[in-house]
């Protein structure tokens, strides 16, 4: 037992010593591989930032420059490993990393095939000019204003405030209604008056009401009124005008100054919006007896 123990001692001092001389004959190569090393980490942060620089002029969105900027950061990083590996003369651990990272990018290309594919969708939705930060969108039963497109998902703040985030495949592969696409948005507002009503009167009531109170409407010729119906108990309009904006929150604001001053203008003059009533008509022969009446 003990020649056994002696033995493997041996061995592992021997071991060990020809570890030491190795690091002693290489400690040349290991220092200049780690000042190599350094000197790419720092390289690789300055080429970050010049390739921030040089895209700020492009017109890619600001989440997909910085992507691109890491990426080059990497392949800087990994460029400088690969030199380091050269210089400690480590060649088959270099062939044995690359076959194994062939292996891995396989395994996990095909495990990670969703979220590879909200990644290829988020650099085409980088690049396409339908899109951008600021629009307010309506995609995929969700509606409002884009506020970052990375490579996992884009991301809309809707009227309430509350974020929603969209992966960007479903973003690609369904419609996108993008109401930032025009300077303008049409303002739709319905009402109804009472069956007694001057009904040209009202007409052009409403259309001076809407010309003289929004900025963009030069005129009442450009308000748009149309009598849609002779309803239950109104005779039902709808009105249109254009606003400079593009936000739903903005039209929204506008649909509600606009019911505002109507309303105010049917007060002044005496034009009633009636609300649903029943009227019961009785035969004039109709009587109800006593105890009819009591029940």
């Amino acid at each position: 037992m003990k020649i056994e123990l002696a033995d493997a001692w041996n061995k592992m001092a021997s071991r060990l010593e020809s570890w030491l001389n190795n690091i002693i004959i290489n400690l040349p190569n290991i220092i200049i591989a780690i000042i190599v090393f350094t000197i790419v980490i720092f390289l690789s942060k300055y080429i970050s930032r010049l390739t921030l620089k040089l895209l700020s002029k492009s017109s890619l969105q600001k989440s997909m420059k910085n992507v691109i900027a890491k990426l080059i950061s990497v392949l800087v990083i990994l460029a400088g490993l690969f030199l380091v590996l050269g210089i400690l003369d480590l060649s088959k651990t270099l062939n044995t990393i690359l076959a194994g990272a062939g292996v891995a990018g396989l395994a996990v290309g095909l495990a990670l095939q969703g979220a590879l594919s909200n990644t290829f969708s988020g650099i085409v939705l980088s690049y396409i000019k339908q899109i951008k930060f600021g629009d307010w969108i309506e995609s995929n039963d969700f509606e409002g204003e884009v506020v970052d497109i990375d490579l996992r998902a884009v991301t809309i703040r809707q009227p309430d405030n509350n974020l929603v985030y969209l992966p960007n495949k479903l973003v690609l592969e369904n419609p996108i209604k993008n109401f930032s696409s025009t300077a303008q948005s049409r303002v739709i507002l319905t009402c109804g008056v009472g069956y007694s009503s001057d009904l040209e009167f009202v007409r052009d009531l409403v259309k001076e009401t809407i010309s003289s109170n929004f900025d963009p409407v030069e005129n009442k010729d450009n308000v748009i009124f149309l009598y849609s119906e002779f309803g239950d108990s109104s005779i039902n309009f709808e009105t249109r005008f254009w606003i400079d904006s593009t936000s739903a929150l903005e039209v929204a604001k506008a649909k509600t100054e606009a019911m505002i001053y109507i309303k105010k203008a049917f007060d002044e003059n005496n034009i009633n919006i009636p609300f649903p009533i029943r009227t019961l008509d009785f035969p004039e022969n109709f009587k109800l007896t006593k105890e009819q009446n009591e029940a």
